[in-house]
Parts: structure tokens; sequence; C-alpha cells
């Protein structure tokens, strides 16, 4: 049957295919930064709500002249800021897919039937027990609330609170996290109401990892106060330097002082592929939940994370919206289901914080599919490299120095050629690297010291460029001293 084109109905493969045409020449072409071009742009954009459309003629023009041109730079080669970079070509095109053809995550389409085989999957690529089940979030940060969310319904349910039903009864409760973990654990204590104080920040020792014997005084610390221990967070690669806490350590600890063992690996959890440092993560089958962000390292399109536990039920009991007529209404028996819309199949909706939520799940099938669990290890063991690369590098030069040993992919250098306070330097270089090169690194402090950073997870680096990179430190750290020595004679 055919079925009559509306109004909104085609065209989709004329304007895609501009669209991909112009953001494949974005990927290719050296473009200045879009604040330097900004009085090329920016009024253009500006205005009150037009009274009549400009078509969709005139969209594809704003979108292919203004906008596109004018984007990110987080998918140039060199951007080695944040642990994101612009996502890679098979996931973007199956979200795009899914965007039309199963816009929601529920009911049973094919869509819906990959979200739960990719949770599968990617559950075994970062060897995680078989009993471990998921659900996709919009990032890391929702990933550990709905996992600490978990927490404190196990927690205060083992002490006689259903908190999600009659709320908290103000008992002081504890959730015990290194200096280093992600603030994003912070801020799920604020939301879930036990407080930012409610984290209590243990020490970490000389590779920035969690420290066992500081964790123990803590959680007896906590028990002498009278503090339910909540929780304790490892993190599988922090964002700071990428370093692997003692998992095992701290999920001894936990299970020993009767709390939930959560893992942030949003970012380095699939650096378990890599087997110079999958002994690591030795102790990962503890973990009561654990998280991770295919839109990091995966290349999967911003808004792609999951959280696992080792049973949804509860997750269940923590976040479902209830029942709604106009839901359970709608639908049939298991056993009764004879059309796509008489179900809405898993109830992702009621494991987490989202009702309507896209189909993420085809976006990271997608990458598992096109590489297979080789292939991601490849993009792995490389990008390691690089970071390792970096590390030599700079341990090899007179004027920088490497200020961690790279366990992931996460270096952390400084130029130390100079007169000058190393900080201030190395702000300034990092300055005129994102001002004035390709190359995008951010900065962090480590043990007290100002550090360049490049985190290595972007699909389009390649081992020349970070050599380029380090020419380019350099450089840039050289001119700075002559130019300072230039000043000083200059005023004497």
């Amino acid at each position: 049957m055919t079925i009559e084109p509306g109004p909104e109905t085609g065209h989709l493969a004329e304007h895609l295919g501009r669209i991909g045409g112009a953001l494949d020449g974005f990927l290719t072409t050296m473009r200045p930064d879009p604040v330097t071009t900004i009085a090329d742009w920016g009024d253009a954009l500006e205005g009150p709500l037009p009274r009549t459309g400009v078509g969709a003629e005139g969209v594809m023009d704003e979108l292919i002249r203004l906008l596109i041109p004018n984007g990110s730079r987080f998918s140039d080669a060199g951007f080695w800021g944040f642990i994101t970079a612009g996502p890679t070509t098979m996931p973007t095109v199956a979200g795009t897919a899914a965007a039309i053809a199963s816009p929601q995550r529920y009911s049973i389409t094919a869509f819906n039937r990959v979200e739960e085989l990719s949770l599968d999957w990617l559950a075994e690529l970062c060897q995680l027990s078989p009993q471990m089940k998921g659900v996709y979030v919009s990032g890391g940060s929702v990933a550990n609330l709905v996992a600490l969310g978990a927490a404190r319904q196990w927690a205060l349910e083992s002490a006689g609170l259903d908190p999600a039903d009659t709320g908290l009864d103000g008992r002081p409760v504890a959730i015990y996290a290194s200096s280093q973990v992600h603030h994003t654990v912070q801020r799920a204590a604020a939301v879930l109401g036990l407080g930012r104080q409610a984290v209590v920040e243990v020490a970490t020792d000389t590779r920035q990892r969690l420290d066992p014997t500081a964790l123990a005084a803590a959680l007896r610390d906590g028990d002498r106060a009278g503090r339910l221990p909540l929780a304790v967070v490892a993190t599988a690669g922090t964002t700071n330097t990428g370093a692997i806490d003692p998992l095992r350590d701290a999920g001894e600890l936990a299970r020993a002082h009767g709390a939930w063992f959560h893992v942030d690996g949003a970012y380095g959890l699939v650096g378990i592929l890599d087997e110079r440092v999958s002994a690591a993560y030795d102790g990962l089958e503890l973990a009561d939940s654990v998280i991770v962000d295919p839109h990091k390292w995966l290349g999967a399109p911003v808004g792609v994370a999951a959280t696992f536990v080792r049973d949804r039920a509860i997750l269940h009991r923590a976040f479902t919206q209830g029942p709604a007529d106009y839901l359970e209404g709608s639908f049939v028996r298991d056993d009764d289901v004879r059309s796509s819309l008489d179900t809405m199949g898993i109830p992702y909706g009621d494991f987490a914080l989202e009702l309507s939520s896209p189909a993420r799940g085809v976006m990271v099938w997608a990458i598992l599919r096109e590489l297979g669990r080789d292939g991601v290890r490849a993009r792995i063991v490389a990008d390691n490299d690089l970071a390792r690369r970096v590390a030599r590098l700079a341990e090899d030069h007179p004027r920088l120095e490497a200020l961690t040993q790279p366990e992931l992919s996460i270096a952390c250098l400084r130029y130390v050629g100079g007169d000058g306070d190393p900080d201030e330097v190395n702000e300034r270089l990092l300055r005129r690297l994102q001002r004035e090169s390709p190359f995008l690194p951010s900065a962090t402090v480590v043990g007290g010291r100002f550090a360049i950073r490049p985190c290595f997870i972007n699909a389009r680096t390649t081992p020349e460029q970070v050599d380029d990179f380090i020419t380019t430190v350099i450089r840039f750290g050289d001119e700075d001293q002559m130019a300072d020595r230039e000043r000083s004679a200059a005023g004497t």
C-alpha cells in the first residue's frame, strides 16, 4: 500500500544529502575559530521571532552558510580538551535514522530490540558480570544520579525505610569518594536530598588514586559517628589524570561496612580492553552499579550514557513514576501482544528519570556492529599509546616535564625551560595553543602544579599530530621565555 505524501513527507534524502556534504566539508577543512569570525555571522543569528518563515530552502541555506561553518571545534582532530569529541560517522547516521523511524525507545520495533541488545553488548565489552542490566540516560551526570539513587533506595530499604515512597527521615548518611571523584557525585547527593556534605572526601595516593587506608579510616569514623554508609564510589579513569582507583580494595571495604559499591567508569571503563592495564580493573565484579558513557571514548553523539546494576528491580523501586491511565490503559497482557503498540516493551522509563527518551541504543549498536570488540580494543590501545607518547617525549626533552605516567589516554605535562613561575608560564602557553594552533588540550592541577592536559579519545587524531603538538609546545614556550627576557632587558 502506498501512502500519499503529506506536507512533511519526502525530501529527506535531498536535505540530508546536502547537510552530509556540508558536514564532510566541516570535518576536512581548516576553519578559523568561530569567535574570531563572529562579526560575520553573529548578527545574522539575532532578531525577533519571524512573522513568516523562510521555508525549507531558507533554513537549509542558513544551516549550511551560517551554522555549520561556525560550529564547535570538538570535532577537530586536535581537540583533546574535555572527555568528549565529535562523534564518528556510523552512530551519527544511526541516531539520525532513529530520530525518524523510532523517535521513542518504547513499543515493539527493531530499534527498541537493539536498545536492550546494545546494553548487553556494552556490558560484555566492559567485562561486567552477565547479571548486570542497564538503562541508557543522557550523560554521566544522570548516570551517576541514577546509580546513587539505586544506592539510596537499597541502603535505606536495608534500614527499614522506603525513600522513594515516604521520603527521607533525616538520618545521617555518607557517600565515600576520593578527592579526584567527578563532582557529579556531589551534585547527585544534593539532588537526591542527601546533601553535598554527605559526600566524604577521601585522600588519594601519589598516583591520584583512592587511598584504601584513608578509605578504611573514613568508614570507621563514619560508623562511630552513627552515619549510615550509603555508598563507596570508586573511579575507573578519573577526569583529571585517568587514574584507576583500587577497585578490589574499595569494593571489599564497602562490603565489610554494608555499603553499596559504585564504580564511575564514565570515561575509563572501556580501558579494560587494553591488556596492559586490564589488571587495574581487578575487583570490578564487586560493583553493585557501574556507569559508562559511550559518548566519550566510543565516539557516540553526546547524550548517550548507561547505568548498570545487578538487579533492575531496585531501579524500578527507586524511579518508577507509578501507573497512569493513559499508559496502562493503552496496553494488553504480555501474552496477547499482536501489534507493536500493544505494549511499551521493557519499562526503561521506570528505571531512570526520563519517560520520553530517544532510542539511544541504536547508536551504541552501530559502533559495536561496525567495529566489533577487536576494533574498539584497537582504538583504545592506540589512544593510550598517544598519551604514553606524549609522556615519553616530555621526559626526553630538557625543557618539558611529564607530571604523570599515563594509565589510560590522558597525559599531563608542562614546559619548564623558563625563569618565571612555571604555573603562569604554562597558563599562557595553554592560551596560545588554544588561540593560535590546531591543538586544543585543557588543563588540570597535579600535585599542586598547573599542567597542560591532552586527553586522547578523538578517533581523528594521528601520531604525527601528537609529535607536532610537542614541537609546538616547545616552540611557544621558548618564544614566551625569549619575550620575557627582552621585556626584562628593556626594563633595566
